[in-house]
């Protein structure tokens, strides 16, 4: 049976040489199958001809830079994305993750960290779960990953869907962050809470009819959130 690292496409867009180096042999070493991209243009090129399953990009290239390169990817594909970047400001991060980032890792990383948050990217393509579900408004397909609300498809993100199917599989329950930070994230993720914040407030703006005051994605303060499915 195949795991998450059998042949599985990842692209590496860096301006850095040697960054790229590195990162292609700690990946090969695990069994990936990875090309290279030194700037924004022929990462999108790649993109189009190669289907990666994983995208890992640096964030300050020159001519395009990985912000804008996220927003690219996201307006045609919805291939996990993972940024990377010397600059660990929460505000950076956040920018990163709004324009479709699905993780960021601030450089100087280990191979260890690295190498997990890769895992955890590739494994909702892996994923054993099948099927459909309904619940109140919201109709959710696992297999084509698509929810539909009220009748209309939402196209979300993949760690917008893979936050919002652990939140529906929860109906009415507390969730605190933590919970979800590590069930989406994987663990030593509650480190950084903007992350829940961003994709809450972009899955509110798909799913609500009013965002500044949510039916479906309920706060709990101090705590965490709560999804009521019915509104």
């Amino acid at each position: 049976m195949a795991t998450v690292t059998d042949k599985s496409r990842v692209l590496v867009v860096d301006d850095e040489p040697q960054i790229t180096r590195v990162l292609r042999t700690v990946l090969s070493s695990q069994g990936y199958q990875v090309r290279t991209a030194a700037e924004g243009d022929a990462a999108l090129s790649n993109l189009a001809e190669w289907h990666p399953e994983l995208v890992i990009t640096d964030l300050f290239m020159p001519h395009m830079n990985g912000i804008e390169l996220c927003r690219r990817i996201r307006a045609v594909s919805n291939v996990p994305i993972i940024v990377l970047s010397v600059k660990g400001e929460e505000r950076t991060k956040v920018e990163a993750l709004d324009s479709g980032a699905d993780d960021y890792v601030t450089k100087p990383f280990g191979a260890d960290e690295l190498l997990a948050r890769v895992r955890a990217a590739l494994r909702r393509g892996t994923s054993a779960e099948a099927g459909s579900f309904e619940l109140g408004d919201f109709k959710i397909d696992l297999d084509a990953r698509r929810v539909h609300v009220r009748g209309n498809e939402i196209r979300l993100t993949p760690k917008e869907f893979d936050l919002f199917v652990y939140m529906a599989r929860h109906p009415s329950r507390v969730l605190t962050h933590r919970t979800l930070l590590e069930a989406v994230w994987g663990e030593g993720s509650q480190e950084q809470p903007e992350y829940l914040r961003v994709f809450m407030g972009q899955l509110r703006k798909k799913l609500e009819a009013d965002p500044s005051n949510p039916r479906y994605l309920v706060t709990e303060p101090w705590i965490g959130y709560r999804f009521n499915p019915a509104g």
